[in-house]
């Protein structure tokens, strides 16, 4: 996933990114999710799960990589 360079200048900027990171995760993954579900595909399932967490993991490290930039 690419992403523009964003500055943040106070917490309510930090919580509008955070906000729309959350959204953009949810479309993504989340209805990937939803579809093996529906499916009932353990393998599927686990996978797209699997894929949800890393992108979760993905876009804190993400942040927290942005703040330890910007000491």
């Amino acid at each position: 996933m690419e992403t523009d360079t964003l500055i943040i200048n106070n917490r309510e900027e930090f919580a509008q990114w955070a906000i729309a990171r959350a959204n953009a995760v949810l479309e993504e993954q989340g209805s990937n999710l939803a579809t093996a579900a529906r499916t009932g595909d353990e393998n599927q399932i686990a996978d797209a799960a699997n894929a949800l967490g890393q992108t979760i993991v993905d876009a804190l490290l993400d942040a927290f990589d942005c703040l330890i930039d910007g000491d």
